[in-house]
């Protein structure tokens, strides 16, 4: 029975180890490796799959973020550069039409001064045509004041200078 004990254990000497030991040991091992393939090695790769599934979802929602959000702010650029130029567009076009406005006020204003102006030489040769007139009837009246005097009685030069002389002071006197 020695024998069988000396096959059993290997390096007795050193502390031994037993092959039936050895063999009872590797088949507990085999059957722990059974059942955590059965019960524990399935659910950790199951949740290892779910959480490889949603670490790829995420990061494609975030790629599909960062594409809509650079698309979008490629369009609010586009939008921003479109008002910039409505803006100038506009801008221009008040400026544009503050110089025609202008141009028509200037126009407008020397149409007006010449107007005035005509109207104001119309009104200086009315004046003139009515002093004329009036200057003519004075004249006439004076010529006919003269005349009759000069008929009333003769008169020498003196008298008649002296005469031409109150005439024209009683003239004065009457403007």
């Amino acid at each position: 029975m020695h024998s069988y004990i000396d096959f059993m254990s290997v390096g007795a000497a050193v502390g031994g180890l037993r092959v039936g030991d050895m063999l009872v040991q590797l088949i507990f091992f085999l059957i722990l490796l059974a059942l955590l393939k059965k019960f524990a090695w399935g659910p950790v790769m199951n949740m290892m799959e779910k959480r490889e599934n949603y670490v790829a979802n995420e990061i494609d929602a975030a790629e599909k973020s960062r594409a809509e959000a650079e698309k979008a702010a490629k369009d609010a650029a586009d939008q921003l550069n479109n008002v910039r130029q409505e803006a100038q567009k506009i801008i221009e076009d008040a400026k544009t039409a503050g110089v025609r406005q202008e141009q028509d006020i200037i126009e407008s204003a020397r149409a007006e001064a010449e107007r005035i102006k005509e109207q104001a030489q119309a009104d200086i040769q009315n004046e003139k045509e009515q002093a004329i007139q009036a200057l003519q009837a004075q004249v006439a009246s004076l010529s006919v004041l003269v005349a009759s005097k000069v008929i009333e009685k003769e008169i020498n030069e003196q008298d008649q200078a002296e005469f031409i002389n109150d005439y024209i002071k009683e003239v004065g006197e009457e403007r």
